[in-house]
């Protein structure tokens, strides 16, 4: 995730493939979610430029510890080849993968295969890798996504969930593996990126469960089109992973029942790799934030600590309501990324800011929200 444009080219090649709009089932038992998860990849930056986190009573307190003892099952943790800031790599992840096994929370790999953030409107090759070749690429692909998972593992940390790409709808490592547009590589280049990092995923982790990631949480047209086209290369992957933002992707009805279809079409469980939503309007610097007017609310869920709770209640229901089974759960986008100067959105520039501290699950004095609770316990163990 990040700020984004919205991928048209690819939603209008999906208009020829049937929506599904059908009703969803609503969840009402109380199935338990394997996946109660939350995006971490800001902590150590966030950490050196002197963030502290506390608990909902103002108690100062290590933030691993915190997300532990609230229930949280596992941290995602981004993965870039070569960032200018040094952050978000396979030195900054090590420490961080051995605290969270310390903590008991699972480790859930997200490689970009970028220097920096890669989206729907964004897949930029790293720099090293600019002048490779399709082969050169597929090579590169492989031995990048072996050596992080190998350290991993050396060191006692294996990741349990690997994503091969972040929001790929548009592909990666743009141009040769997009696959639309004019300047595009094309299918062919994308799925033999793809086959090669999950390649190397299995080869160094044989456990783990990997992940395909896109942007269409509510949908239904874009995923078919998208994964009918990796299915049908022989891509062979575990988990469907959706990002679904309301106020980007629909609304819960939509997600639901693109994620009932996808699982019964692919035959494959489904995770919520990413949602978020606001406890204020307000900001704590002087970035403009990407969810600021209430314009962009979703109806029923205002833009407090109690509407951001009700709102990753009704995500907890939707996935449990997949049918099958098949939900697996979700994973909250950067629930630690408080503001401090120095960790802004660019890594190439120390002066940006935080457009995202709004819809941390911290309060601007720091303290763990409600949501944070309701992430960890709500259709968990307790």
């Amino acid at each position: 995730m990040r700020r984004r444009s919205v991928l048209t080219a690819a939603g209008a090649v999906a208009l020829s493939i049937p929506v599904v709009t059908a009703a969803p089932a609503v969840a009402t038992d109380r199935r338990r979610l394997e996946i109660r998860g939350m995006d971490i990849s800001s902590l150590p930056k966030d950490e050196a430029f002197g963030a502290v986190y506390r608990r909902a009573d103002g108690r100062r307190d290590d933030p691993i510890r915190i997300l532990a003892d609230a229930g949280v099952t596992h941290a995602r943790l981004k993965v870039w080849v070569n960032p200018a800031d040094g952050y978000n790599n396979k030195k900054r992840i090590l420490p961080l993968a051995r605290r969270l096994r310390r903590a008991g929370i699972g480790i859930w790999v997200d490689f970009h295969y970028s220097d920096t953030w890669a989206d729907p409107a964004h897949q930029s090759k790293p720099a090293a890798w600019a002048d490779l070749d399709v082969a050169g690429l597929t090579r590169a692909v492989y031995d990048h996504t072996a050596d992080v998972l190998g350290a991993l593992r050396r060191q006692g940390t294996p990741a349990d969930l690997v994503q091969i790409g972040n929001e790929i709808n548009g592909g990666l490592l743009w141009p040769t593996g997009k696959n639309w547009g004019d300047d595009a590589g094309g299918w062919g280049n994308l799925t033999t990126f793809l086959k090669a990092g999950l390649s190397a995923a299995r080869d160094t982790t044989p456990r783990v469960r990997t992940l395909l990631h896109i942007a269409s949480g509510g949908d239904n047209g874009t995923s078919r089109w998208w994964f009918d086209n990796v299915v049908a290369d022989g891509v062979d992957f575990d988990v469907i992973a959706q990002s679904y933002y309301p106020f980007w992707h629909g609304t819960p009805a939509a997600a639901a029942a693109n994620l009932a279809d996808l699982a019964a079409r692919y035959g494959k469980p489904v995770v919520i790799a990413e949602t978020a939503y606001p406890f204020t309007l307000e900001s704590e610097d002087a970035t403009n934030d990407i969810l600021y007017d209430p314009s962009q609310l979703t109806e029923g869920y205002p833009a407090t600590p109690a509407g951001q709770a009700a709102w990753l209640r009704t995500v907890a229901d939707l996935m449990a309501g997949v049918p099958g089974g098949k939900g697996l759960g979700y994973c909250y986008w950067e629930g630690v990324w408080t503001y401090r100067a120095g960790d802004g959105w660019d890594p190439t520039d120390p002066t940006s800011g935080n457009a995202w501290e709004n819809l941390a699950l911290f309060d601007f004095q720091d303290r763990a929200l409600p949501g944070l609770r309701t992430l960890g316990r709500y259709r968990g163990d307790s």
